[in-house]
């Protein structure tokens, strides 16, 4: 009970910081939008708001990098507990992040800082895991945890490479991966090396496509030749690192019996009954 009381109150404690963050917003955050003919420019204030949709983010990224322009601290600090907060706490939504940090960073920083904050936030979460909630982790979720179990003891003289083949290939998501490894017993450095390198693909996916997105007017902009080789740059980047670990996993890895999904909700609620 002490685990989960304590856990609630650093989740109390971040939401109401990020609260205060996105609240009180330096001046500046307007617009000015020229008027029509005969008519005075317009002021457009405007209001955060997370996005759920592919307009909604391209409409935040102009704002926030139009704001970025008087304060980039402000808007770098915003982002990065934004996304500390998501990751740290194992919440989805990486991907809209990290494509806001390509629309909003552009392409090299925006990776940088994807790659750090989902190394750090995973990180975070680990440690919160190992402190708060180990006991938890296996009452939830019996089944899964004794089959990494396994799998980890079969691959231990290979784990660096094990662990990196889970971030390729999805078969637990990442924020289960996150929140099992202590209970796994997966050494710190080992685990915070295979976020790093493990997710960089996935994350200079995003990162490129929201800095893209970012750019795309109309439809002539997807087709020219200079958007065309970006797609294409991202799918070389997304497949060739998967090929040579996967190529590597089937002569020194042992991932037989583990499917793709990683707990589904069928799974948690039956977990639960038998408790």
């Amino acid at each position: 009970m002490r685990s989960v009381a304590g856990l609630a109150a650093i989740v109390a404690a971040a939401s109401f910081y990020l609260y205060l963050l996105s609240t009180h917003l330096p001046p500046g955050l307007e617009h000015v939008q020229p008027g029509s003919e005969g008519q005075d420019e317009a002021v457009q204030e405007y209001r955060l708001k997370f996005p759920s949709d592919l307009d909604e983010l391209r409409e935040l990224a102009e704002m926030l990098k139009f704001y970025k322009r008087e304060h980039h601290g402000y808007v770098l600090l915003l982002f990065c507990s934004a996304y500390l907060y998501k990751q740290s706490f194992a919440i989805p939504g990486s991907s809209f992040l990290n494509m806001l940090a390509g629309a909003i960073f552009g392409p090299w920083e925006g990776l940088v800082l994807a790659c750090l904050l989902t190394t750090t936030g995973s990180t975070f979460c680990y440690l919160l895991s190992a402190a708060f909630g180990k006991q938890h982790v296996v009452q939830l979720f019996p089944d899964k945890v004794d089959l990494l179990q396994r799998k980890v003891e079969e691959n231990r003289s290979s784990l660096f490479f094990f662990l990196l083949f889970l971030r390729f290939f999805p078969m637990t998501p990442n924020w289960f991966l996150n929140i099992t490894c202590p209970v796994l017993n997966i050494p710190m450095p080992i685990f915070f090396f295979s976020v790093f390198i493990g997710l960089i693909p996935y994350n200079f996916i995003c990162v490129r496509t929201g800095s893209i997105l970012s750019e795309i007017h109309s439809l002539d902009d997807i087709f020219s030749w200079g958007t065309l080789a970006q797609l294409l740059a991202i799918a070389l980047m997304a497949l060739l690192p998967g090929a040579l670990i996967k190529r590597y996993g089937k002569t020194h890895l042992k991932v037989d019996g583990m499917d793709s999904n990683g707990p589904s909700q069928a799974e948690i609620k039956q977990d639960r009954k038998r408790r």
